[in-house]
């Protein structure tokens, strides 16, 4: 049996240990590979799940910008890239994670959907990308608070003027304390939902 390995680490992933799952995303029933070592392996998360649940009850393809740069920090094996890749084939995504089998995941799941506009990057490649039109992340919150905020105040300092941040936290691992953090920090934050102990926050840049 392959050895366990935690979804923060940047290895490989093992073919030997890739299952098929079926899951939804953007309204098409579709087969996609994970693997052990990965965030969620056997499914779409339940954070992950309410996030695109929020939006579509929303109409996602009117949050995604017909074109321009949308962004999943944190992709893991890739649902959320992929739905912004699937609702918006005009649009450039960056799939971001630190962990390398993560990324791999990514690129074979779009490869067999035919969708040639994800790009997979690391943090380190990804940070050159700025004016980011939709961020779309289930944040690694268990990183630490300090951590956290130095993640998420990086990302949401490259907003573009009309863009916007839309993120998924659990409530009683401090959703609400993040909320104030980012109203505090100059980013007009906004609850869409709480749903399954979560809430999802809709980040705005910061005026001026």
């Amino acid at each position: 049996m392959p050895p366990k390995t935690h979804y923060f680490t940047s290895e490989p992933f093992d073919p030997a240990t890739a299952r098929q799952i079926e899951v939804v995303l953007a309204g098409r029933a579709l087969a996609a590979t994970t693997a052990s070592g990965v965030f969620s392996p056997s499914r779409i998360d339940l954070g992950t799940a309410v996030l695109l649940r929020t939006l579509a009850r929303r109409d996602p393809r009117s949050d995604l910008p017909r074109r321009g740069l949308a962004v999943d920090v944190g992709s893991g094996w890739g649902p959320l890239a992929l739905t912004m890749a699937l609702l918006a084939p005009a649009v450039r995504v960056a799939a971001v994670d630190t962990n390398q089998a993560a990324r791999e995941l990514t690129a074979l799941n779009a490869e067999r959907l035919g969708l040639d506009n994800i790009a997979v990057m690391t943090p380190a490649e990804a940070r050159s990308l700025t004016r980011i039109d939709a961020l779309w992340s289930n944040p690694p919150i268990r990183i630490g608070k300090d951590a956290l905020h130095d993640l998420l105040g990086n990302w949401l300092e490259r907003l573009a003027p009309d863009g916007h941040a839309d993120l998924v936290v659990q409530r009683n691992l401090g959703a609400d304390s993040l909320q104030t953090w980012l109203v505090a920090l100059g980013y007009p934050t906004e609850r869409l939902a709480s749903a399954k102990g979560y809430r999802v926050l809709r980040a705005a840049p910061r005026a001026g």
